[in-house]
């Protein structure tokens, strides 16, 4: 189909989505060099700071007081493991609830959309006392990850995806002699690759910014995720540092660096995929 739009909407599509990209950087611009700044400047004008006034120091000050790389691991220990129970068990609830018949599929799927309109800071108290009393297990990773580990919402999304696979192409693996499992592994899941993508930067934005839950589990410096050393830091410490402004940025700009980074790497992925292609007519 050929581009019907004139020169002057062309133009004016390149100034518009230029505009709503300079207002989406900014922040994430101006938290840099905030986090860079040796005296804050909280004015327009710092957006544009004198190269005299730059410096790392806040970056150093900061991680004098929680330990950055102590608080990064926690945070990626905590995350990983979430991730990893998020899209095994979505694969494989996705896949029962699509794909497989038995009794009490159609109640299991109406429970998981229930799970969607009951806010998590409802369920704190119960969790808490279950994972930290009855369990016993309190500042510890496992008690962390456990109440993140099946996410309703991977389990949805997998769903819909698996339904869109032609039947066609179980069918005929069934023919073959493939069991579930291997037509698990080697037909749906190379199908819906867009999903898993999706499922795990969606899981992981959850658990990397998370601080209530860890913070009532745990209360040692040693075992917290980033996000709750950042919190403590915020409310109890960072007034006392040199620059509180730059210290308080220079910690966001570490807690959003690898989500950025997660994003740009695997943000290709996110096409569609033509599941159809593998049958005839």
């Amino acid at each position: 189909m050929r581009n019907t739009m004139s020169k002057g909407q062309r133009t004016l599509r390149g100034v518009v989505l230029a505009l709503g990209a300079f207002v989406f950087l900014f922040p994430f611009y101006y938290m840099i060099v905030g986090s860079l700044q040796e005296s804050p400047d909280p004015t327009v004008g710092g957006a544009f700071p004198n190269p005299g006034n730059l410096t790392g120091e806040n970056y150093a000050d900061i991680n004098a007081r929680i330990n950055l790389f102590q608080g990064l691991l926690n945070s990626g220990i905590f995350t990983g493991a979430v991730i990893l129970g998020t899209v095994v068990f979505g694969i494989l609830v996705g896949y029962a609830l699509a794909q497989l018949q038995w009794r009490g599929r159609g109640v299991t799927f109406s429970i998981a959309l229930l799970v969607q309109i009951v806010p998590f800071q409802l369920l704190l108290i119960p969790l808490y006392v279950l994972i930290a009393r009855d369990y016993g297990l309190a500042d510890s990773y496992l008690g962390m990850i456990l109440p993140f580990a099946i996410n309703s919402t991977a389990v949805i999304i997998f769903r819909q995806y698996f339904l869109q696979i032609p039947k066609e192409l179980f069918d005929a693996a069934r023919i073959d002699g493939a069991t579930e499992l291997k037509l698990l592994t080697s037909v749906a899941l190379p199908l819906v690759r867009p999903a898993l993508v999706t499922v795990m930067l969606l899981t992981f934005i959850g658990p990397w910014n998370e601080f209530l839950w860890p913070f009532l589990i745990t209360k040692e410096a040693d075992l917290q995720p980033l996000a709750v050393s950042l919190a403590n830091y915020i409310s109890n410490v960072a007034a006392t540092a040199a620059n509180p402004f730059g210290a308080v940025l220079a910690g966001a700009c570490v807690l959003a660096a690898p989500a950025v980074l997660l994003f740009i790497a695997f943000q290709r992925y996110f096409i569609s995929t033509d599941i159809g292609s593998g049958v005839k007519g």
